[in-house]
């Protein structure tokens, strides 16, 4: 029974992330990550663009966190400039399997 345990989980460790969660920085707005959403989901994952409200970076979190739980499976966070910073908290999510953290969308 460990064996076929161990296998299943050897599976799934290698399965590929398809769930793509995007963040903006401060100042700006989810918009900033269209053409990279756009090429993403011509490659078949599934984006998430969060928008967050940049209230506070508690609510910013909440609400990245809340498009991870929504995504569906494991997800890979990038963000951009502050949704790096954003990310790095929401990250703690089980369904996080990784952070990307870039200085400009797109580039």
């Amino acid at each position: 029974m460990a064996v076929a345990t161990l296998a299943v989980a050897q599976v799934q460790a290698a399965e590929p992330v398809k769930n793509v969660v995007l963040v903006h920085g401060a100042y700006a707005d989810g918009s900033g990550w269209r053409g990279v959403a756009e090429i993403l989901d011509r490659d078949g994952y599934k984006v998430t663009v969060v928008q967050e409200p940049e209230t506070s970076l508690s609510d910013d979190v909440a609400t990245t966190t809340r498009a991870i739980s929504q995504a569906g499976g494991r997800v890979l966070l990038v963000g951009h400039s502050y949704g790096g910073i954003v990310i790095t908290q929401a990250g703690s999510a089980p369904q996080a399997k990784g952070l990307v953290k870039s200085g400009q969308p797109g580039r």
